[in-house]
């Protein structure tokens, strides 16, 4: 991808990935979703996660798997109200980087 993305970018991303999973989702997992949309590795991604959790939009939790932990990342509420935030940010944001392409008019 050619333009790189910001912090909070990332964070709306992996915000909206984790949103999907109404008990939450593990690590490997977002990354592979998150994936789809950009091009991130795994050494990005976990600073990301770590911050959501400290700003209490992500509840972590572990669940045993063949005899190894995995950690799970559930939304909290404030993180619904981030998304949110995010989702109605990014209508504006991107309706107006459409409009420069296509030539028209931003009012």
């Amino acid at each position: 991808m050619v333009f790189n993305a910001g912090a909070a970018l990332l964070d709306a991303i992996v915000l909206a990935v984790v949103s999907k999973e109404e008990e939450g989702t593990y690590g490997y997992k977002i990354t592979q979703d998150v994936r789809k949309a950009i091009d991130i590795s795994e050494s990005t991604l976990y600073p990301v996660l770590r911050r959501l959790q400290k700003d209490s939009c992500l509840y972590v939790y572990d669940v045993s798997c063949g005899g190894r932990n995995r950690r799970y990342y559930k939304l909290t509420q404030t993180g619904a109200v981030k998304l949110k935030e995010y989702k109605r940010e990014w209508e504006g944001y991107s309706s107006n980087i459409s409009k420069l392409f296509s030539g028209e008019e931003i009012v």
